[in-house]
């Protein structure tokens, strides 16, 4: 009995500090977001605090890796492109 209570207590203590944490980094990188500050730093590692406990946290993460993912690929076949036109004249 008392061990299943502590277990029920370490485990809601647990996902309170992991959601208090994950708010303030998420809070931090906002406000960075106007304020000088790595605000890109902030958010992601925020988001990656609060996913351990938290599915939502979880889809948004994903979201957000793969939106990064999609922009960084296609700057960088903008760049071969761009490099291909100088390189032969166009």
């Amino acid at each position: 009995m008392i061990k299943r209570a502590f277990h029920l207590t370490y485990k809601a203590a647990r996902r309170v500090v992991v959601a208090v944490v994950g708010v303030t980094l998420l809070i931090i990188g906002v406000v960075m977001i106007v304020t000088p500050g790595p605000a890109l730093v902030f958010i992601p590692v925020g988001l990656a605090v609060l996913s351990i406990e938290f599915a939502w946290a979880r889809a948004w993460l994903k979201h957000l890796r793969k939106a990064i993912s999609n922009r960084n690929s296609n700057s960088v076949g903008d760049q071969a492109e761009n490099h291909r036109k100088r390189v032969s004249g166009e």
